[in-house]
């Protein structure tokens, strides 16, 4: 196995779609962090709720396609819902408050997730865009984590456009690099934290529906990953999206090969990578700000 190369390039290709995963998890949550300065650990019950909004519609309409359009809005929505009521109310209360309020939403959302759809493990068997698998250095790969792959770069290169080169973007990095001086230049500081709120709710919700297919969904899976995503916003740089792709890539890739080469140290390989990147580069490796 260990000089197999087709078995290491597979390897290679579950670690993109893994990292392509954590990065459309990491890039609204590292967004939020930079630019409002807000705690929010209930990001990842919005990746769950897209997964779960996601077998709704597929199971409804049998389509795929619809499933990822839907699902990331009713997701937006929610963010939306928890905007107004929460988030608004709760920025300038702290980062201790912050963090209490949105672990506790970790369990209402799970709840409501086990009322509403049970505590099964849930997939969909039909209308799967590229269902099929092809043969590669005779190894059988499945088409649609290619496609995982592939929706990564794209939701990548659309936000670096996004950012670089219109208005929003240009709001966006000046509300994380300095908020105060951006608000007395004109920027609606409070309309572009809810737009990059609103965004990362919907690609939390995109990352869950789009990880429906190949991994399944159920109540609660939001937990599980949440803690990789952490490691992901701290490691690449709070309100960077260069640091969130470059984290997402350093995280998953260290998850996928330990769990080949170490699998009882897998969890600990990425602690240990957090530790040196912190002790070399405190910030990250690519903050928005220092």
């Amino acid at each position: 196995m260990l000089t197999d190369s087709g078995f290491w390039f597979v390897q290679l290709l579950n670690s993109l779609q893994l990292s392509m995963l954590l990065f459309l998890l990491s890039v609204g949550l590292t967004v939020i962090f930079g630019l409002m300065n807000f705690v929010n650990l209930a990001h990842g019950s919005l990746y769950a709720l897209g997964a779960l909004f996601g077998y709704s519609v597929a199971q409804a309409t049998g389509n795929m396609w619809l499933a990822f359009l839907i699902a990331p809005i009713c997701v937006m929505a929610v963010g939306a819902l928890i905007y107004v009521l929460i988030i608004d109310r709760m920025r300038k209360a702290g980062p201790m408050k912050q963090v209490l309020v949105t672990f506790g939403l970790i369990f209402v959302f799970l709840d409501a997730q086990r009322y509403f759809w049970g505590t099964d493990q849930l997939g969909v068997t039909s209308g799967i865009p590229f269902a099929g698998s092809f043969e590669l250095f005779g190894e059988i790969y499945p088409s649609y984590r290619l496609f995982i792959i592939c929706v990564g770069l794209l939701v990548f290169a659309a936000l670096y456009l996004l950012l670089e080169h219109t208005r929003l973007g240009a709001e966006v990095r000046a509300g994380v690099d300095d908020p105060e001086t951006a608000s007395c230049l004109g920027v609606n500081v409070e309309r572009t934290f809810f737009v990059v709120f609103l965004i990362g709710s919907a690609l939390a919700g995109l990352a869950g529906v789009v990880a429906l297919p190949a991994f399944s969904a159920e109540a609660g899976m939001g937990v599980s990953i949440l803690v990789p995503t952490l490691v992901v916003v701290v490691v690449g740089g709070l309100g960077s999206l260069k640091g969130a792709f470059a984290g997402s890539l350093l995280i998953g890739t260290t998850l996928t090969f330990g769990q080949v080469l170490f699998p009882s140290f897998a969890s600990m390989l990425m602690y240990a990578l957090l530790v040196a990147v912190l002790l070399i580069r405190p910030s990250g490796l690519f903050p928005a700000r220092g």
